[in-house]
Protein backbone atom coordinates (compact mmCIF):
# COMPACT_ATOMS: atom_id res chain seq x y z
CA UNK A 1 0.00 0.00 0.00
CA UNK A 2 2.71 2.17 0.72
CA UNK A 3 4.73 1.32 -2.41
CA UNK A 4 1.66 2.28 -4.51
CA UNK A 5 0.80 5.75 -2.61
CA UNK A 6 4.43 6.94 -3.14
CA UNK A 7 4.98 5.84 -6.57
CA UNK A 8 1.84 6.71 -8.35
CA UNK A 9 2.14 10.36 -6.47
CA UNK A 10 5.51 10.58 -7.43
CA UNK A 11 4.42 9.57 -11.13
CA UNK A 12 2.00 12.30 -11.27
CA UNK A 13 4.61 14.84 -9.90
CA UNK A 14 6.88 13.91 -12.70
CA UNK A 15 4.07 14.07 -15.29
CA UNK A 16 2.87 17.83 -14.47
CA UNK A 17 6.61 19.15 -13.30
CA UNK A 18 9.13 17.96 -15.43
CA UNK A 19 11.25 20.55 -14.87
CA UNK A 20 11.78 19.14 -11.25
CA UNK A 21 15.27 17.88 -10.30
CA UNK A 22 16.20 14.80 -9.10
CA UNK A 23 16.92 16.04 -5.74
CA UNK A 24 13.97 18.28 -5.66
CA UNK A 25 11.81 15.11 -6.37
CA UNK A 26 13.97 12.51 -3.73
CA UNK A 27 12.57 15.95 -1.24
CA UNK A 28 9.44 15.41 -2.63
CA UNK A 29 9.20 11.51 -1.83
CA UNK A 30 10.71 12.26 1.36
CA UNK A 31 7.84 14.27 2.37
CA UNK A 32 5.34 11.98 1.13
CA UNK A 33 7.00 9.40 2.76
CA UNK A 34 5.71 11.21 6.04
CA UNK A 35 2.60 12.35 5.41
CA UNK A 36 1.77 8.62 4.44
CA UNK A 37 3.58 7.17 7.88
CA UNK A 38 1.41 10.15 9.78
CA UNK A 39 -1.37 9.11 8.58
CA UNK A 40 -1.82 5.55 8.62
CA UNK A 41 -0.16 5.65 12.07
CA UNK A 42 -2.69 8.50 13.37
CA UNK A 43 -5.70 5.70 12.21
CA UNK A 44 -4.15 3.44 14.42
CA UNK A 45 -3.01 5.22 17.17
CA UNK A 46 -6.39 7.19 17.77
CA UNK A 47 -8.22 4.20 16.61
CA UNK A 48 -6.88 2.75 20.10
CA UNK A 49 -7.18 5.72 21.63
CA UNK A 50 -11.01 5.80 20.94
CA UNK A 51 -11.06 1.88 22.15
CA UNK A 52 -9.82 3.04 25.43
CA UNK A 53 -11.41 6.14 25.97
CA UNK A 54 -8.72 8.75 25.86
CA UNK A 55 -9.18 10.37 22.25
CA UNK A 56 -9.62 13.77 23.72
CA UNK A 57 -6.40 12.86 25.87
CA UNK A 58 -4.19 12.01 23.37
CA UNK A 59 -5.29 14.54 20.83
CA UNK A 60 -4.19 17.60 23.41
CA UNK A 61 -0.68 15.41 24.45
CA UNK A 62 -0.22 14.82 20.69
CA UNK A 63 -0.68 18.68 19.82
CA UNK A 64 1.45 19.79 23.20
CA UNK A 65 4.23 17.30 22.27
CA UNK A 66 4.53 18.63 18.69
CA UNK A 67 4.71 22.33 19.94
CA UNK A 68 8.26 21.05 21.01
CA UNK A 69 9.08 18.94 18.88
CA UNK A 70 8.45 21.07 15.65
CA UNK A 71 11.83 23.60 16.73
CA UNK A 72 13.44 20.64 18.07
CA UNK A 73 13.30 17.70 15.45
CA UNK A 74 14.44 14.60 16.96
CA UNK A 75 15.00 10.88 16.00
CA UNK A 76 13.10 9.22 13.72
CA UNK A 77 13.11 5.50 13.56
CA UNK A 78 14.97 3.98 10.89
CA UNK A 79 12.15 1.52 9.65
CA UNK A 80 8.11 2.45 9.59
CA UNK A 81 6.99 -0.47 11.44
CA UNK A 82 9.44 0.53 14.76
CA UNK A 83 7.83 3.88 14.26
CA UNK A 84 4.61 2.66 14.71
CA UNK A 85 5.10 0.49 17.83
CA UNK A 86 7.18 2.85 18.99
CA UNK A 87 4.69 6.08 18.67
CA UNK A 88 1.56 3.99 19.39
CA UNK A 89 3.22 2.70 22.41
CA UNK A 90 4.93 5.91 23.93
CA UNK A 91 1.81 7.91 23.22
CA UNK A 92 -1.33 5.79 24.79
CA UNK A 93 1.25 5.29 27.53
CA UNK A 94 1.96 8.63 28.13
CA UNK A 95 -1.21 9.78 27.63
CA UNK A 96 -2.95 7.33 30.02
CA UNK A 97 0.06 7.78 32.91
CA UNK A 98 -1.14 12.12 32.22
CA UNK A 99 -4.63 11.13 33.23
CA UNK A 100 -4.35 8.68 35.93
CA UNK A 101 -1.06 9.56 38.02
CA UNK A 102 -0.07 12.37 39.96
CA UNK A 103 3.36 13.47 39.86
CA UNK A 104 4.01 15.69 42.79
CA UNK A 105 5.49 18.98 42.16
CA UNK A 106 9.34 18.83 43.83
CA UNK A 107 9.85 16.17 40.84
CA UNK A 108 8.06 18.33 38.44
CA UNK A 109 10.50 20.69 39.50
CA UNK A 110 13.51 18.62 38.61
CA UNK A 111 12.00 17.28 36.04
CA UNK A 112 11.69 20.47 34.42
CA UNK A 113 15.12 22.00 35.07
CA UNK A 114 16.32 18.86 33.64
CA UNK A 115 14.55 19.01 30.96
CA UNK A 116 15.16 22.64 29.81
CA UNK A 117 19.01 22.09 30.18
CA UNK A 118 18.98 19.10 27.74
CA UNK A 119 16.84 20.65 25.22
CA UNK A 120 18.97 23.31 25.72
CA UNK A 121 22.14 21.13 24.95
CA UNK A 122 20.81 18.88 21.95
CA UNK A 123 18.63 21.00 20.19
CA UNK A 124 17.63 20.88 17.79
CA UNK A 125 18.63 17.78 16.94
CA UNK A 126 18.51 16.08 12.96
CA UNK A 127 18.58 13.34 10.75
CA UNK A 128 20.89 11.95 8.44
CA UNK A 129 17.83 12.53 5.93
CA UNK A 130 17.34 16.11 6.91
CA UNK A 131 20.46 17.96 8.41
CA UNK A 132 20.06 21.10 9.57
CA UNK A 133 23.21 22.77 7.80
CA UNK A 134 22.67 26.36 8.25
CA UNK A 135 23.88 27.89 11.73
CA UNK A 136 22.16 30.62 12.00
CA UNK A 137 18.45 28.09 11.70
CA UNK A 138 20.01 25.86 14.46
CA UNK A 139 20.46 28.97 16.76
CA UNK A 140 16.84 30.17 15.75
CA UNK A 141 15.52 26.74 16.55
CA UNK A 142 17.35 25.84 19.44
CA UNK A 143 16.58 29.58 20.79
CA UNK A 144 12.85 28.26 20.34
CA UNK A 145 13.21 25.30 21.47
CA UNK A 146 14.76 26.38 24.86
CA UNK A 147 11.77 28.72 25.30
CA UNK A 148 8.97 26.13 24.77
CA UNK A 149 11.04 24.20 27.05
CA UNK A 150 10.66 26.41 29.92
CA UNK A 151 7.12 27.41 29.13
CA UNK A 152 6.59 23.60 29.46
CA UNK A 153 8.59 23.35 32.76
CA UNK A 154 6.57 26.26 34.13
CA UNK A 155 3.07 24.50 33.29
CA UNK A 156 3.28 21.44 34.28
CA UNK A 157 4.07 23.57 37.91
CA UNK A 158 1.55 26.28 37.81
CA UNK A 159 -1.73 24.83 36.14
CA UNK A 160 -3.97 23.42 38.17
CA UNK A 161 -5.61 20.78 36.08
CA UNK A 162 -3.73 17.22 36.78
CA UNK A 163 -4.01 16.08 33.22
CA UNK A 164 -2.78 19.21 31.31
CA UNK A 165 0.44 19.46 33.66
CA UNK A 166 1.56 16.10 33.48
CA UNK A 167 1.33 16.47 29.95
CA UNK A 168 3.56 19.28 29.47
CA UNK A 169 6.17 17.55 31.46
CA UNK A 170 5.73 14.20 29.89
CA UNK A 171 6.36 15.47 26.45
CA UNK A 172 8.99 17.91 27.61
CA UNK A 173 10.71 14.41 28.72
CA UNK A 174 9.79 11.85 25.89
CA UNK A 175 11.24 15.25 23.65
CA UNK A 176 14.71 15.13 25.72
CA UNK A 177 15.07 11.33 24.75
CA UNK A 178 14.56 12.04 21.30
CA UNK A 179 16.76 14.46 20.76
CA UNK A 180 19.97 12.43 23.33
CA UNK A 181 22.74 11.20 21.19
CA UNK A 182 22.56 8.87 23.63
CA UNK A 183 19.35 7.58 22.19
CA UNK A 184 20.83 8.18 18.48
CA UNK A 185 23.66 5.74 19.58
CA UNK A 186 21.56 3.18 20.70
CA UNK A 187 19.36 2.96 17.77
CA UNK A 188 22.29 3.20 15.53
CA UNK A 189 21.61 6.07 13.91
CA UNK A 190 23.75 9.21 13.47
CA UNK A 191 23.87 12.74 15.79
CA UNK A 192 24.81 16.11 14.36
CA UNK A 193 24.28 15.14 10.81
CA UNK A 194 24.85 18.65 9.69
CA UNK A 195 28.65 18.77 10.58
CA UNK A 196 28.79 16.43 7.55
CA UNK A 197 28.11 19.46 5.15
CA UNK A 198 30.79 21.64 7.23
CA UNK A 199 33.70 22.29 5.15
Amino acid sequence: MKAVFINNSMSLIKKYYPEYSDVKLEELKYGLLGLYLLITKSIIIFGIAIFLGIFKELLIFTIIYNILRAPSFGMHASKSWICLVASTTIFILSTYLSANTSIPINIKIIFGIIGIMLIFKNSPADTKKRPIVSPKRRKIYKLISTMIATAFAVASIVINNNFLSNAFILSLLIQCVFTSPTMYKICGEPYDNYKSYQP
